[in-house]
C-alpha cells in the first residue's frame, strides 16, 4: 500500500451510514454518528430484536457475526448469575485465576474438539478482537526478540483489503482504508501489504486463470515480497482465513494457505491468522483453518467465542511459541486489567458448552450445504449480483454495475447501504459493506445468522432479501433513467 492510498481523503460515504432512528431523542453516549441515533431496543429472545416502537426485526447477521447462540438465553444468564453470586466478579489476573477462567481455557484447549489437537496450547483471554490481535502482534515480536533475533526481525506482512482491529496495532497491519485515513500519521515504515485472495475481482479471469493458478501467483508474490524485505527481518505473514467485512466472506483460492504456509516455514517466519469473524464454527468447523489442511503459530479468536454474552476475545498460541518464551523469561510481557474476567468467562463456558452439546457447529455446517445453492437459485439471475461467496453461515453477496465486466457501483450511489436499510425496513438485519474492492469502489452484504437458526427462519430472512433486493434494482433503474433523460435533454 503506498502513501497515496493511505493518506487519500476518505469520502464520508467509504463507511456504511448505520441504520438510525428517524426521530431520535437527545443522547449523551457518544455514538458513532452524532446527528443520527441508532435504533433502541427494547429486548430480544433467539433470532428476533424488539425495537422501542414495537417492531420486530429478524437479525440475519447476529449483529456482526457474534450472537451466534441468538439472544436471551436462559442457560447463559444462569451461569452469569452463579459466577456472580460467588462475589467473585473481578479480579486482577497478575495475582489471581478462577474456575471460569481455567474450565474455559481447557473447554477450548482440550479434547477430540480442542485446539490442542493442533499444536495450540495455550489461551489467552481478553475483552475485543482488537485488543487479541494486539497480543498477537507483541506475542511474534517477542517470540523473536527471546530467540536473540530482536535486532533483525522488525517487519509484519498483511493484505489488502483486510481488516484486523481497530486499536492503533491492529490498524496498523489492516488495509481497511477508510477506516485509517484520519490516523495516516501513525503509520511506521514497518509494515507493508501483498495482494489479497479475492478470486472474484483479483484473479486474471479474463484471461481464464484458474483457482489453482490464481494461489500459486499470490504464493509466488508473497515470497518474492518476503525476499525484498530480507526474510531475516520479517515477523509474521497476518490473514484472514475467510475476510469478513472488507470484502464480504471471501475464502481464498484451493491451495494458497497451504503454499503460504510452506513460505512462511521456509524462512521462519510467524503465521498469525485472525478468526475473530470466522472462526469458532461460523464457517462450518470449530476453526476456519482447519479447512485448510494447515496450523497457525498464532490465531486471534473473538465474535462467535461469547456470542455477545459478554465482550470477550482469545488469542490460541502454539506451543513452538510458548517453548520459546518457557526457555527465556518464562512470561509473556502484556497484560490487560479486564483480562480472563471471571463474568465474562463464566458466560463464554456456558456458550461453548451450548455449542458443542447440542452440535451447534455440525449444525453450521449441514446449513452451509443447502444454503449456498438456495442462494444462488435465489439471487444468481439477479441483473446486479456478481458473485455469492462464503462457507457455513457465513456468506456474502457482491453488489455489481456490470455483471460482465464485474464493474462496481458509483460510491455516490450507496448501494450495499442502500440494501440494508431496506431489509431493514421489511423486518430483516444484514451486514453491510462498502469499499469492497480496493477500500473505495464496491458493495457488499454478509448473511451470517446465529448458528441454532432455524430452517425455515432462515428461507424467510433469504426471502426478504430477496424482496429488498427487488425494491432496490428497480429503484436504481428509475434513477438511471431519469439521470439519462436529464443527460439527453442537456444534450
Amino acid at each position: 500500500m503506498g502513501d497515496a492510498e493511505i493518506n487519500g481523503t476518505a469520502p464520508k460515504d467509504s463507511i456504511p451510514a448505520p441504520l438510525v432512528d428517524s426521530t431520535p431523542v437527545p443522547s449523551a453516549l457518544f455514538h458513532r454518528s452524532l446527528t443520527q441515533q441508532p435504533y433502541k431496543v427494547s429486548s430480544a429472545k433467539g433470532i428476533y430484536i424488539t425495537l422501542s416502537d414495537g417492531r420486530v426485526i429478524m437479525d440475519g447477521c447476529a449483529g456482526a457475526a457474534v450472537a451466534c447462540l441468538g439472544h436471551g438465553n436462559s442457560e447463559v444468564l444462569a451461569a452469569v448469575t452463579a459466577q456472580m453470586s460467588t462475589g467473585v466478579s473481578y479480579l486482577h489476573s497478575l495475582t489471581y485465576t478462577t474456575d471460569a477462567a481455567e474450565e474455559l481455557a481447557h473447554h477450548i484447549i482440550d479434547g477430540p474438539h480442542g485446539a490442542g489437537r493442533f499444536g495450540l496450547e495455550r489461551a489467552y483471554f481478553v475483552n475485543s478482537g482488537s485488543e487479541a490481535m494486539d497480543a498477537a502482534l507483541k506475542l511474534a515480536r517477542q517470540y523473536f526478540f527471546e530467540k536473540g533475533e530482536g535486532e533483525q526481525r522488525t517487519r509484519f506482512v498483511s493484505r489488502k483489503q483486510s481488516y484486523h482491529g481497530t486499536t492503533i496495532g491492529p490498524m496498523l497491519v489492516s488495509s481497511f482504508l477508510a477506516r485509517k485515513v484520519p490516523y495516516a500519521n501513525f503509520q511506521g515504515g514497518n509494515v507493508s501489504w501483498v495482494s489479497p485472495a479475492y478470486a472474484y475481482q483479483y484473479s486474471n479471469w479474463r484471461d481464464g486463470e484458474t483457482e489453482e493458478g490464481f494461489a500459486k501467483r499470490l504464493v509466488e508474490e508473497l515470497d518474492k515480497h518476503f525476499q525484498e524485505l530480507g526474510p531475516e527481518n520479517v515477523i509474521a505473514f497476518i490473514a484472514e482465513p475467510l475476510v469478513g467485512a472488507t470484502s464480504g466472506c471471501t475464502p481464498a483460492p484451493k491451495g494458497y494457505f497451504r503454499g503460504v504456509r510452506d513460505v512462511c516455514d521456509k524462512y521462519g517466519i510467524l503465521l498469525i491468522l485472525d478468526e475473530v469473524m470466522s472462526g469458532m464454527g461460523r464457517t462450518g468447523t470449530l476453526f476456519a483453518f482447519e479447512q485448510e489442511d494447515i496450523v497457525p503459530d498464532i490465531m486471534t479468536v473473538g465474535k462467535g467465542l461469547g456470542g455477545g454474552y459478554s465482550p470477550v476475545a482469545g488469542v490460541l498460541v502454539h506451543r513452538k511459541i510458548v517453548d520459546v518464551l518457557r526457555k527465556g523469561t518464562s512470561s509473556f510481557n502484556h497484560g490487560h486489567t479486564y483480562q480472563a474476567h471471571p463474568v465474562g468467562c463464566a458466560a463464554t463456558l456456558a456458550v461453548q458448552k451450548i455449542i458443542r452439546r447440542e452440535k451447534l457447529v455440525e449444525n453450521v455446517a449441514r446449513i452451509g450445504k443447502w444454503l449456498y445453492p438456495h442462494l444462488l437459485e435465489t439471487f444468481g439471475s439477479s441483473k446486479y449480483v456478481g458473485d455469492i461467496r462464503g462457507r457455513g453461515l457465513f456468506w456474502g453477496i457482491e453488489f455489481v454495475r456490470d455483471k460482465a465486466t464485474r464493474e462496481s457501483f458509483p460510491l455516490a450511489l450507496g448501494f450495499g447501504p442502500r440494501f440494508q436499510a431496506t431489509c431493514f425496513e421489511m423486518g430483516v438485519a444484514v451486514y453491510p459493506g462498502s469499499g469492497t474492492v480496493d477500500g473505495k469502489r464496491g458493495d457488499n452484504t454478509i448473511l451470517s445468522p446465529p448458528y441454532n437458526v432455524t430452517d425455515e427462519e432462515l428461507k424467510k430472512i433469504v426471502e426478504v432479501m430477496k424482496r429488498a433486493y427487488d425494491k432496490l434494482e428497480k429503484e436504481v433503474d428509475e434513477e438511471a433513467a431519469r439521470q439519462n433523460a436529464v443527460n439527453g435533454a442537456v444534450s
